[in-house]
């Protein structure tokens, strides 16, 4: 990366957002936390980050114009990460204790629980990147941290996407289509891996 990035940060009221935003720096980044739309607009690139209920960072997103801003940013072709339930926010729509969740529709796909008799999936796995991937450059073969009981089910290969298999369950583990880049795991709270990924991400801005 060879020019300052700056990247906003959504503030929605739910998100692990402090240990993202000091991750983004340590990667290089000029971090802008916010939840005023004029503000993040002038950014170079948004962060969409989540943890807890769907639900709930949904309606977080919605009531400061959030889906708004990031549905517009996305049409512009303008780069968005998604982190965890972040991710999870950009596709289709999600069912959280049998309840339907509508969410972004950046993304073709539904949220559902993991079919796995042990819930959360919490702790390091390794990932299969999709072919080509510049997310995961240099990180192919590395562990990377998750904490969620919810994702979206993987039954065919697709492009840009990366998997994860979580006893009898795989799921998308992180997109890579067209502007937006997604991971369920945490980067933030996943060390050298981690920070090599965010890196990655920031030098996909720096390129356009």
């Amino acid at each position: 990366m060879t020019a300052v990035v700056r990247v906003g940060v959504i503030d929605h009221g739910s998100g692990n957002l402090h240990s993202a935003c000091r991750a983004l720096s340590r990667a290089g980044a000029e971090v802008v936390l916010s939840s005023a739309v004029d503000e993040l607009e002038r950014t170079d690139a948004l962060v969409l980050p989540g943890v807890g209920a769907l639900a709930s960072c949904m309606a977080g997103l919605r009531a400061m114009g959030g889906d708004e801003l990031a549905a517009g940013w996305v049409d512009a072709g303008r780069h968005l990460l998604g982190i965890c339930v972040g991710h999870q926010m950009l596709f289709e729509d999600g069912e959280e204790r049998d309840q339907p969740v509508g969410c972004l529709g950046l993304l073709p796909g539904s949220v559902s629980m993991l079919p796995a008799e042990r819930l959360p999936h919490m702790g390091w796995n390794t990932v299969t990147p999709c072919p080509g991937s510049r997310l995961f450059a240099g990180i192919e073969d590395q562990r990377f941290y998750f904490v969620h009981s919810y994702g979206v089910l993987v039954d065919s290969p697709h492009t840009g996407i990366t998997t994860c298999r979580h006893q009898d369950a795989e799921f998308v583990a992180a997109t890579e289509l067209g502007p937006i880049c997604s991971t369920q795991f945490h980067p933030e709270k996943s060390g050298a891996a981690g920070a090599r990924l965010l890196r990655n991400w920031l030098d996909l801005l720096d390129e356009d």
